[in-house]
């Protein structure tokens, strides 16, 4: 693979340890010859802030790296994510990987993941992308929400419900697990949706294909809807005006180490036993 010269390093400076972490690893890039390193703590990054760069690496949690998608997408650059939060599922390295790891990484060692993104017009926002999900809900909270979906112009269901998410494979181990949805293999070419506590007791997740064109129209009385990019970014968007969702033509991509497996992932961040029964 190639090597990466010109680095931006997000480190979210609440976590601890990253900072520091950070400096180890700005240190390992300058001996293995990169050329451009620049490195903010702000994690509302500036528009424009990865133009230039051929990598992006993440300290963090999960949180912190779905905030850099928009940024490394818009770029076509890889993230490397390196995990200081909790679960971890995104950014893969532990700090212990990264520091022995990220020379040879940087010289070329790796493997890219391409992530299917969503693409989201809520009214008349601009299109917005997100690696994980899009939830939409009742814009005052602990109010139930009636939402309308159809799928290429046709009608799908009604839902009577707290709120429903739309996730790509990434995000199915994300809100849409916690919601009751299906774990999906991230290169999977589909979106799942997932109403929260619904009314009707048959109402399940739908898998759909990725060429789908999602509509949403809000059939509540007297309210506005939220919509949420990764649990990241909120627009707030009329009783009146629908909301398109459907599988982004960019990617993210993702650098991974050559041997990594989702499966293991899975088995340890959700502590599958990934053994067999003893034989008695």
């Amino acid at each position: 693979m190639q090597p990466f010269r010109k680095l931006a390093f997000v480190v979210n400076a609440e976590k601890p340890g990253a900072p520091e972490l950070a400096q180890e690893l700005i240190a390992i890039a300058q001996l293995a010859g990169a050329k451009k390193i620049k490195s903010s703590s702000d994690l509302k990054l500036p528009k424009g802030y990865f133009k230039g760069c051929d990598a992006c690496c993440v300290i963090g949690g999960d949180g912190t790296l779905l905030g850099a998608v928009r940024g490394a997408a818009s770029e076509n650059i890889p993230i490397i994510g390196v995990n200081q939060g909790s679960l971890g599922f995104l950014t893969t390295f532990s700090a212990d990987e990264a520091r022995a790891q990220f020379a040879t990484l940087l010289r070329g060692d790796y493997r890219i993941a391409r992530r299917t993104l969503l693409e989201c017009k809520a009214g008349a926002g601009e299109r917005d992308v997100a690696l994980n999900d899009v939830l939409i809900k009742n814009a005052t909270n602990s109010r139930l929400v009636r939402l309308e979906v159809l799928a290429d112009g046709k009608l799908v269901t009604e839902y009577y419900c707290d709120g429903v998410i739309f996730s790509t494979p990434t995000g199915s181990t994300a809100y849409n697990l916690a919601a009751g949805g299906p774990i999906i293999h991230p290169s999977a070419g589909v979106i799942a949706m997932t109403p929260i506590c619904p009314h009707t007791l048959s109402n399940r997740t739908i898998i759909f294909r990725d060429n789908v064109k999602l509509t949403v129209i809000n059939r509540s009385q007297d309210s506005r809807l939220l919509v949420a990019m990764d649990g990241q970014r909120n627009t707030s968007v009329t009783e009146d005006a629908p909301i398109e969702i459907t599988v982004s033509p960019r990617t993210l991509a993702l650098a991974q180490r050559r041997d990594y497996s989702p499966f293991e992932v899975m088995r340890a961040k959700l502590k599958w036993s990934g053994g067999l029964l003893e034989k008695k």
